[in-house]
């Protein structure tokens, strides 16, 4: 006797997984639809236009196909290798770009090209134009900023005394064959942090208070002192006045700074050698922390996207990083509210 398949085959079961991902609710279908992401393209295509072969052959994939790839990739903390792999495997993923019935599929070397292509400058106009979107949206920052940095770790290099004594002079030892320079980041550098040694890059940012939103950003290397990057991640579009930060930004030149453009000073007062904090100061300290406590949640949220850890080598390609790390939380935070709309509803 003809022993029976103990699982139903049909030929429509791609179309019948789809239904049932739309009734699960896919996160990406409500990404796509509250986002231009065509309108994201055109920023990024006026800072680096796509290349034109004279030879012919296959052209470029669309800049917005290549977009959706790099918010992929960030969102759940992808390489570039599994980033292939997930594009031929995940049904969502392909639907998502827009290739669920393409003959081919952008590989690791495609993803790798796109990025060098558009560079820092391309990630930043995918920030800015998904933080237009935002106040198109009636996000508008609100109830004040806070500015806080912090580390992004790089993988430690190992170098001997000589090659780090060359590395500081901005030389490079003369017999790294290529292959390993291309390996050596020389741009990261070294800090320390409540007694701990870290390696890597800084992200500062300033977050609204009231949708904690990413509205600001700059990136440097880990040896930069948080403080440096303040006055340029202030924003000038908060409809409050109050700047919320930490006992590592106050100064007298920065307070007085503050008082001449306008805004309400709520940094945290840092105690000094021989003379502690007042009672009061104390208080003025605890009342701020209350708000400013509500950055470290955008810090959490980006751990939970997957780390902060950059798997790049240089300067350049961390900050593009960095940029993308912050573009796509905003994303995700978005989608947060819209759900809660929904649900409200």
């Amino acid at each position: 006797m003809k022993k029976r398949s103990a699982i139903k085959t049909d030929l429509f079961a791609d179309e019948h997984h789809r239904k049932k991902i739309d009734a699960l609710g896919d996160p990406l279908s409500e990404i796509e639809s509250h986002i231009d992401f065509a309108a994201l393209a055109a920023a990024v295509d006026t800072i680096a236009p796509r290349p034109v072969s004279p030879q012919g052959g296959r052209p470029p994939y669309p800049t917005e196909t290549m977009i959706r790839i790099l918010v992929l990739k960030r969102l759940y903390n992808l390489s570039d290798e599994q980033m292939e792999y997930q594009l031929l495997d995940r049904m969502s993923y392909k639907r998502f770009c827009g290739l669920s019935n393409a003959t081919y599929i952008p590989d690791r070397t495609t993803v790798w090209s796109f990025e060098n292509r558009i560079g820092e400058a391309g990630a930043k106009a995918l920030f800015d134009g998904v933080s237009e979107q935002l106040l198109g949206k009636g996000f508008i920052a609100r109830g004040g900023q806070i500015i806080d940095a912090t580390l992004v770790p790089a993988p430690k290099q190992h170098n001997n005394r000589e090659e780090k004594e060359l590395i500081d002079q901005h030389a490079m030892p003369a017999d790294w064959k290529p292959a390993k320079r291309r390996q050596k980041d020389l741009d990261a550098s070294w800090t320390k942090k409540h007694g701990k040694s870290h390696f890597g890059y800084k992200l500062s940012i300033n977050v609204d208070s009231k949708y904690k939103f990413i509205r600001q950003i700059e990136t440097d290397t880990a040896s930069t002192h948080d403080s440096q990057h303040f006055e340029k991640v202030i924003d000038p579009c908060n409809t409050s006045r109050d700047v919320y930060a930490d006992k590592g930004y106050p100064s007298e030149a920065r307070e007085a700074w503050l008082k001449e453009k306008g805004f309400r000073n709520q940094i945290q007062r840092k105690g000094k050698r021989n003379k502690a904090l007042s009672a009061c100061q104390q208080r003025r300290n605890q009342r701020i922390a209350k708000t400013r406590a509500r950055v470290e949640h955008v810090f959490a949220a980006i751990e939970q996207m997957g780390g902060k850890l950059v798997r790049t080598v240089g300067q350049a390609r961390a900050s593009f990083a960095m940029t993308m790390m912050a573009a796509s939380y905003n994303l995700k935070r978005l989608m947060y509210f819209r759900n809660a709309r929904i649900e409200a509803f």
